[in-house]
C-alpha cells in the first residue's frame, strides 16, 4: 500500500491514496490504470478541452495524451479528464452566445472541482477557445498547485488568405447583395481548413500571447500552429514542466503577480490584442489576489505602442507570425526597452529575462512587426472610456484608422438581433451610432459578443460610417468604431437604458470620453421614469449567472460574493 506522506510534492494526493484507510481509493484507481509504483507518484491532473464542437479544440485529445506522457516521463503520474469548450464561431448571432463567458466560470468550476476532489498535485491546462483559456488561469489560480497552461495552436489561413471573420463579412456582403451565394459558400467551405484557433489577432491568439507573457506557459507556446511537431513537444514539456515545479514548490500566485500582469497587458497592447484581453486579465488577476483595474490598462497604454500588424485591423495572421519566431523575439524588443519587467518568475523555473536571454530577433525583412522607432501606432489602441454613458468605464478598441471620434445620432436596439435586422434591412445608415443594450453580463444574461452586427456593419461597407456602443462585447474578430463593455449595464439601470433615438452620442479617443448630449436633469427624468426589465431566464445556469455576476469592469466574475 502506498505511504509516501513524507514526499512534499504528494501534499494532495497522499491524503487521497495513502495508508490502510484509503484501500478503496486505490481500488477504484487501479481499475483505470494505477499501479504500485504509481501511488507513489505525485498525480498531475490534465484538464482537457478536448471536443468536436469546434476546430479550436477538436485536436486537443491527442495533445492531452502528449502532455500526460510528459508528466509520466518525468516521475509524475498523469491523470487525464475532460472539460467544457463552446464554440462562438458557430453560436454568434444567436441565442446560444449568451453562453459563451458563462462557459468561461463553468470552466474555471470544473477544474477546481475536480482537481479538488481527486487530489491532484499539479496541473497542466489545455485550451484552443477564447473563453477556456481564461477559465483554465482561473481554475489554476483558485487551486493553486503547481500548473503549466498549453495553448492549443493557431489555425492555418484558409484559402484566399481567408479566416471566420472572413465569412461573417462575406454574410454582410451577400445581404448588401455585393456577393451572390455560389461566392459566399466557396468562402464557407475553405475559409476552415482545420483545427486551431481563429487565425487572426483575435481573442484567442491574443489570450494566448497575454498567458505566456504571465509566466504561465512555456516559452513559445503561444505561436505554434495547432497541427505540429512543435505543438506536441509543448505539451510533452508542458507535463515535464508540472514536475520541476513540483520539486521547486512553485505556484501560480508565485508567478501571476502584478508585475506579470503588467506584463502581459504590454504584450496585448504590441500585438493589437482583443478587447477581451480587458475583461479576462482583470477576471484572471482578482481571482489570484492582485488588484487590476480598468485605469491599469489606460496607463501601460500611455507607454506602449501597437506594434503588430495582424488582423482583424492589420493584414497577417498568426500563423504567419509562427513562422517569423511568434511572440518571442518581441518581447525581447519590449523587454530590452524596459517596457517590459524581466525579474518575474515563469513556469521554466527561470525568469523572463533568463527565458529571452537567447532568442534571436526576427528576420530583417519581415513586415508583420514594425520597430519600436515607427510603430503602427505611439499608444494603445484598447482605449479606457468614461463619461456620462460610462460613470463605471467602457472599453474600446481604437487602432487609428477608423479615426479617433465620432458624433451621431442613436439608432437604439434593445437586443443583437433587433439590431441586426435593421443593419441588414438599411434602416442603420451613415451617421448612425448603434446603441445595443441590455446584453450585458446580467442583462444578456452572459454579456454576448457583437461578431454579427460588426460584420455586417462592415459587409456593407459601413464600417468608416457608423458607430456601435454597446454593454455587451466584441469578438476579437471585430474591428471599426466599436465601444463595449459599458458599465453599468442597461439591465442595472445604466444610462444606456435611458437612451432614445436621435440622442447625440460622442465618442472620443483621444480624450477617452464617451458622452451624450443630454442634461444631468434630463438623464435624471428618464431614470425616474424607467423600470428594469424582467429576466430574460428564471431556471438554469443563465438564470444562476445572472443572480452571480458582478460588473463587466470588474472582470465580470461570479464568485466574489
Amino acid at each position: 500500500m502506498s505511504d509516501s506522506k513524507g514526499d512534499p510534492r504528494r501534499r494532495h494526493s497522499a491524503k487521497v491514496v495513502d495508508g490502510p484507510g484509503k484501500s478503496a481509493s486505490r481500488a477504484m484507481l487501479r481499475a483505470v490504470g494505477f499501479t504500485d509504483e504509481d501511488f507513489h507518484k505525485p498525480q498531475v491532473g490534465i484538464a482537457s478541452t478536448w471536443s468536436q464542437v469546434t476546430p479550436c479544440n477538436s485536436h486537443i485529445g491527442e495533445l492531452a495524451e502528449k502532455a500526460c506522457a510528459g508528466a509520466d516521463a518525468a516521475g509524475g503520474k498523469g491523470v487525464i479528464f475532460n472539460t467544457i469548450t463552446i464554440s462562438d464561431g458557430i453560436a454568434n448571432g444567436t441565442e446560444g452566445m449568451k453562453y459563451s463567458l458563462v462557459s468561461r466560470e463553468v470552466i474555471a468550476d470544473s477544474i477546481e472541482t475536480v482537481a479538488a476532489c481527486e487530489g491532484f498535485d499539479g496541473l497542466v491546462a489545455l485550451g484552443g477557445c477564447d473563453k477556456n483559456m481564461p477559465g483554465c488561469l482561473m481554475g489554476m489560480a483558485r487551486l493553486n498547485r503547481p500548473s503549466v497552461f498549453v495553448y492549443g495552436g493557431t489555425i492555418m489561413p484558409g484559402k484566399g488568405h481567408t479566416d471566420i471573420v472572413s465569412v461573417f463579412e462575406a454574410m454582410g456582403a451577400h445581404s448588401r447583395g455585393d456577393m451572390d451565394k455560389i461566392e459566399l459558400k466557396q468562402i464557407e467551405e475553405t475559409a476552415i481548413p482545420g483545427p486551431g484557433a481563429c487565425g487572426g489577432m483575435y481573442t484567442a491568439n491574443t489570450m494566448a500571447s497575454a498567458i505566456e507573457a504571465l509566466g504561465m506557459s512555456l516559452p513559445g507556446s503561444s505561436a505554434q500552429n495547432a497541427v505540429s511537431e512543435e505543438k506536441r513537444d509543448d505539451c510533452q514539456r508542458a507535463g515535464e514542466a508540472v514536475l520541476a515545479l513540483l520539486e521547486q514548490d512553485i505556484k501560480p500566485s508565485d508567478i501571476m503577480t502584478r508585475a506579470a500582469f503588467e506584463n502581459a497587458i504590454t504584450v496585448v497592447i504590441a500585438l493589437g490584442g482583443s478587447t477581451n484581453a480587458v475583461l479576462h486579465l482583470i477576471a484572471m488577476a482578482r481571482t489570484v489576489g492582485v488588484p487590476l483595474s480598468l485605469d491599469d490598462f489606460t496607463e501601460i497604454g500611455r507607454r506602449v505602442p501597437v506594434l503588430a500588424d495582424l488582423r482583424p485591423s492589420g493584414h497577417y495572421m498568426m500563423s504567419e507570425l509562427v513562422a517569423i519566431g511568434g511572440i518571442q523575439p518581441l518581447m525581447k524588443v519590449l523587454l530590452e526597452a524596459g517596457l517590459l519587467q524581466g525579474d518575474c518568475l515563469t513556469v521554466t523555473g527561470r525568469t523572463l529575462a533568463e527565458n529571452l536571454a537567447d532568442v534571436s530577433p526576427y528576420p530583417l525583412d519581415q513586415t508583420i512587426i514594425a520597430p519600436l522607432s515607427a510603430p503602427l501606432k505611439a499608444e494603445s489602441h484598447l482605449r479606457i472610456l468614461y463619461g456620462n454613458l460610462a460613470p463605471d468605464g467602457a472599453v474600446a478598441k481604437i487602432t487609428g484608422k477608423e479615426g479617433t471620434h465620432f458624433s451621431g445620432p442613436a439608432r437604439v436596439f434593445g437586443s443583437e438581433e433587433e439590431a441586426q435586422q435593421r443593419i441588414n434591412d438599411g434602416t442603420v445608415v451613415s451617421g448612425d451610432v448603434v446603441v445595443i443594450r441590455y446584453e450585458g453580463p446580467r442583462g444578456g444574461p452572459g454579456m454576448r459578443e457583437m461578431l454579427t452586427p460588426t460584420s455586417a456593419i462592415m459587409g456593407r461597407g459601413l464600417g468608416d460610417e457608423v458607430a456601435l456602443i454597446t454593454d455587451g462585447r466584441f469578438s476579437g474578430g471585430s474591428h471599426g468604431f466599436v465601444v463595449g463593455h459599458v458599465t453599468p449595464e442597461a439591465f442595472d439601470g445604466g444610462p444606456l437604458a435611458l437612451l432614445e433615438n436621435g440622442d447625440q452620442i460622442t465618442i472620443d479617443a483621444e480624450a477617452n470620453t464617451l458622452v451624450v448630449a443630454l442634461s444631468d436633469a434630463e438623464l435624471a427624468r428618464r431614470r425616474a421614469n424607467w423600470q428594469q426589465p424582467a429576466p430574460r431566464y428564471t431556471r438554469g445556469v443563465l438564470a444562476k449567472y445572472a443572480r452571480l455576476v458582478g460588473s463587466a469592469s470588474e472582470g465580470a466574475l461570479t464568485d466574489l460574493g
